[in-house]
């Protein structure tokens, strides 16, 4: 019998957008297991403590039918978290040339620091392509609407972090 295969999503997730929710569900079908980890990366003054994110990406999860998913936050070097929960892939979303770049360089870092877990791209969903957490909160605080590009739950979150109706 072979051993499960455990992936790793790693982030922010402040807040959690649809672009995520997307990559979620597409490599929750690829692995046995998926691990959510939710950074707690004080370096990017969430707006979001770190309980509010858990909480936010675990509402999303369930929605995600037959996924077996765990979300757990962690604030320690990537790779040790990886081999912390078992995981073999780590499962990252790019949208943009950008993306690329610095994930180009992540990799080569974290193949350094641990060559037995492989890193494994998914393209952003052409729809989601633009949503980036820190341009769904800069709209929020204007009192622009972000019902577009984050789930309903998060939406109300943000209006209420930011005083908007």
């Amino acid at each position: 019998m072979s051993k499960p295969l455990v992936g790793l999503y790693p982030g922010t997730f402040d807040p959690v957008t649809n672009g995520h929710v997307d990559i979620i569900s597409r490599a929750a079908a690829l692995v046995d297991r998926l691990v959510i980890g939710v950074a707690v990366n004080q370096d990017k003054g969430p707006l979001f403590s770190l309980q509010e994110r858990v909480e936010m990406v675990e509402a999303e999860c369930r929605r995600i039918p037959g996924a077996n998913i765990l979300v757990q936050p962690f604030d320690t070097l990537l790779m040790k978290f990886a081999e912390s929960v078992g995981a073999q892939i780590i499962v990252r979303g790019l949208r943009a040339v950008a993306d690329f770049e610095y994930e180009f360089a992540m990799v080569g870092m974290n193949q350094k620091l641990n060559p037995s877990v492989e890193t494994v791209f998914l393209m952003a969903d052409p729809t989601h392509q633009a949503i980036a957490s820190r341009l769904v909160k800069e709209i929020a605080r204007l009192n622009g609407e972000v019902a577009h590009f984050v789930p309903k739950d998060v939406e109300a979150r943000l209006k209420a972090k930011f005083g908007v109706s």
